[in-house]
């Protein structure tokens, strides 16, 4: 009874591969890109929940260090011969910046609501953008600076009512690690090119936990069976979100993927209202929206140029 219960299963999951691989690059990019904010919006609970007990830079070193859990099987599959990456050095820099961009937030994830944190965090690309523009040599054209303009818009009306009360600077703390983490993914595109997902995110694991280890060794505390059960969770569900954002950065263009970024507010206000009872701020979704609006209706525009000609 077991052997073709297990066949059954093997056979189905075979067929759902097929059929996500036949959708278009940019379908299969929403659809990584769904999963990734469910399991950031899961991992930032659990770990918002564990820096209440602990020090952050503590929480950000466990969350890498179990974060090697689902990394590991890449290692057994593959070996550590083919997760050699192209360049060690550009997996040091992006995995430093990583770090320095986690220093931030996890400052600042304790004494903010989960979906304030994650609309700000929709900033992200509109950096990208600019940092593309000033590193790639990218073109900013009207349409761009228009919707760069409308997202930080959109940031003032998020962070507006934080700044105005006590918690000012830790809304002004995530919002400054956007670019820092804006600059990881523009690293991330740019080793995507000749690395892959699993290389990526098994360096990047790697190297940001023991880059994390002696900023938490200073403020290191005991850990109650809860805050253990908190972080293996944060971290193994986080690595899978880091995951699941490589492939979908892998399968189509950043900007493509914006359209679906609005579902990860709704998933971190209902798990925020559940876990933490936080409160659900009209503004908060007013500001996300205008973000996402301004991201989305840029990939529409963009998608309607055509390609360059090659000669």
């Amino acid at each position: 009874m077991t052997r073709p219960l297990v066949w059954r299963l093997r056979s189905l999951a075979r067929r759902a591969r097929m059929r996500f691989s036949g959708l278009s690059p940019v379908t299969r990019g929403i659809v990584w890109a769904l999963a990734a904010g469910l399991s950031f919006s899961i991992a930032n609970a659990m770990l918002r929940a564990l820096t209440q007990s602990v020090n952050p830079l503590q929480a950000q070193f466990l969350r890498y260090l179990f974060g090697m859990i689902p990394v590991l099987p890449l290692l057994w599959r593959y070996g550590l011969r083919r997760l050699k990456p192209d360049s060690y050095s550009g997996q040091v820099w992006r995995s430093a910046l990583h770090t320095v961009g986690l220093m931030l937030w996890f400052f600042a994830l304790p004494h903010m609501p989960l979906a304030d944190m994650t609309a700000i965090g929709f900033t992200n690309p509109l950096f990208v953008l600019l940092g593309a523009s000033l590193w790639l040599n990218e073109p900013m054209s009207r349409a761009r600076w228009l919707a760069v303009g409308a997202g930080f818009i959109g940031v003032l009306v998020i962070v507006g009512p934080g700044i105005a009360g006590t918690g000012g600077w830790y809304n002004l703390a995530m919002l400054a690690a956007s670019p820092i983490f804006a600059a990881s993914y523009l690293l991330t595109k740019l080793l995507s090119r000749r690395d892959s997902p699993a290389v990526i995110v098994f360096w990047q694991t790697l190297l940001v936990t023991l880059m994390s280890l002696p900023l938490a060794l200073p403020f290191w505390s005991s850990l109650t069976p809860i805050n253990w059960l908190q972080a293996i969770a944060g971290g193994m569900i986080g690595t899978v979100g880091h995951y699941c954002v490589t492939r979908s950065i892998v399968a189509t263009d950043i900007s493509a993927t914006q359209s679906a970024k609005f579902v990860d507010l709704l998933w971190a206000a209902v798990i925020g209202w559940i876990i933490f009872s936080d409160p659900v701020r009209p503004s908060t979704f007013a500001g996300g929206a205008v973000i996402v609006a301004a991201i989305a209706l840029l990939a529409r525009h963009e998608s309607r140029i055509p390609p360059p000609v090659k000669t």
